[in-house]
């Protein structure tokens, strides 16, 4: 039995031994997406680009496509997989509807991806601040901060694809960077910002850390920001422009520089409690590493 509430029935159960339905695991994620207000916050966020008179909200559309990559799904046309069962999703676009609708949107890019940040932030405050005491940012201070990753990925295209590019591990699809709150050793990451970018780009462009580190940082809530957020990144991120931006920012870098021709690394954190020996995320101590205050004249400026 199901009762219409939003973009998605809400489900409840019975016992009237009626017939089962496909890929009920996505209950799951409709269900987050009605807790968190995401589909509220993004229908509001994309009213601007809804055309007269259409029958799909294009939240809607974007919502169904992210849950058919859920899935498993990997082209456009996997829609079919959510639209055969409506009681558990609802009214799916047709793939037609869906192709006119991401046009639309590419067509104001820029607009959209920022309605699109903006609703994104939005839901998760509306989480953490649910999850209270288990939110990721609660009683976070400077000595315990909010850690945020970066690093970068490679996916592999199988085929010619729009910005793939040979890797330089001579591979051939996308380079993406990527930035997760660690939730620790007894969590998983929770992702803020992911920057598409083409195989061939680099591993330490900072331009492209700049970004993700101001899009991350803009999702997280409220008065997190700041001095209770360490930002770690490995040597890639360890550019003269990033450490100076962090410095400018006031949130901690953890960068890892490592020494040509040996296996030790020394540990840059400029934070105001990152003197010591580093740990892991189970706080054991990790062996060939030695971590130190960095001195006030020596930032804003180059690791050395």
């Amino acid at each position: 039995m199901m009762k219409r509430s939003g973009f998605y029935p809400r489900l409840v159960v019975d016992a009237d031994g009626g017939s089962a339905v496909g890929q009920a695991g996505g209950v799951l994620l409709t269900g987050a997406v009605r807790a968190s207000g995401l589909d509220v916050a993004l229908s509001a966020a994309l009213a601007p680009w809804r055309a007269r008179f259409a029958t799909h909200d294009p939240a809607k559309v974007l919502l169904d496509l992210a849950v058919t990559l859920a899935l498993g799904g990997d082209a456009c046309s996997d829609l079919a997989t959510v639209r055969a069962e409506p009681a558990v999703f609802g009214q799916v676009a047709s793939d037609p509807t869906a192709s006119r609708t991401l046009a639309r949107l590419a067509g104001d890019a820029d607009k959209v991806l920022t309605a699109i940040d903006g609703a994104r932030a939005a839901a998760r405050a509306r989480v953490w601040d649910a999850a209270g005491a288990n939110a990721p940012d609660h009683d976070r201070d400077a000595r315990r901060p909010l850690v945020i990753d970066l690093d970068a990925t490679l996916v592999t295209a199988h085929s010619e694809k729009e910005n793939a590019a040979p890797t330089f591990k001579r591979g051939f699809g996308f380079h993406p960077l990527c930035a997760f709150v660690d939730h620790g050793p007894q969590g998983t990451g929770e992702p803020l910002s992911i920057h598409l970018r083409p195989g061939n780009a680099g591993s330490n462009t900072a331009a492209d850390h700049l970004q993700v580190i101001t899009s991350a940082l803009a999702q997280i809530p409220g008065p997190t920001r700041g001095k209770s957020v360490l930002v770690r990144i490995d040597g890639a991120g360890g550019s003269r422009q990033v450490i100076e931006a962090l410095t400018r920012r006031r949130p901690g870098l953890l960068g890892r520089v490592h020494a040509p021709g040996t296996q030790a690394a020394r540990l840059v954190l400029p934070h105001p409690y990152s003197a010591g020996p580093p740990d892991d995320a189970l706080d054991r101590v990790r062996s060939g590493l030695e971590a130190g205050r960095v001195p006030a004249d020596r930032l804003p400026g180059r690791p050395r």
